[in-house]
């Protein structure tokens, strides 16, 4: 009898044991479950914090620079502007509508055009804007634009001394430039 008693006990003491790890198991796995949420909801805010800080870094870029703040209608009289100018090189520029800072209308339409273009491929690098949507809006028109405005600002780098400017624009066409390739040859 006391063996039975025993094997029954042992039995018994199993079962209790079987189901302790099991819920042992259960409230492992589910203290587990409960981490994995609570780190990946952290990751998950902490990307959206990165994401709010680059909008908002974009929209105040945006709204301090004067060049973004100019409308539609000034920045197609701008264009029409610049785009009906004749001139060989820069000093020829320089010898009809005076230098780029002179004041004279179409010396201002250039610069003004100049310096919002340099804007958008500021941005651009800064990844504050995305490629492909630059692309689309403004991708023939900026290349027209610089095709036109590349004799001049070669002249104003060396006549200033100062190669960086307008650097960004230059970066903002040859990107399109890039994207169109890729977007050519996909379609090939």
């Amino acid at each position: 009898m006391c063996g039975k008693a025993i094997a029954e006990l042992n039995q018994h003491y199993l079962i209790l044991a079987i189901m302790v790890s099991r819920m042992v198991d259960i409230k492992t796995v589910s203290i587990a479950v409960a981490s994995a949420s609570v780190t990946l909801a952290a990751i998950f805010y902490m990307w959206q914090i990165r994401h709010q800080t680059r909008i908002r870094k974009t929209d105040l870029i945006v709204r301090i620079n004067p060049w973004f703040n100019i409308s539609p209608k000034e920045l197609l009289e701008y264009a029409n502007t610049v785009l009906a100018l004749e001139y060989k090189d820069y000093d020829d520029f320089v010898q009809k509508y005076g230098s780029l800072y002179g004041g004279k209308p179409e010396a201002n339409a250039l610069r003004t055009l100049l310096n919002w273009a340099d804007g958008l491929g500021m941005l651009l690098k800064r990844d504050l804007v995305d490629l492909d949507i630059v692309v689309d809006s403004y991708g023939g028109i900026a290349e027209v634009f610089w095709e036109k405005a590349k004799p001049l600002v070669e002249g104003y780098r060396k006549d200033t001394h100062y190669q960086h400017h307008y650097e960004s624009f230059e970066y903002l066409v040859n990107e399109i430039e890039k994207r169109q390739q890729q977007l050519a040859s996909k379609k090939a």
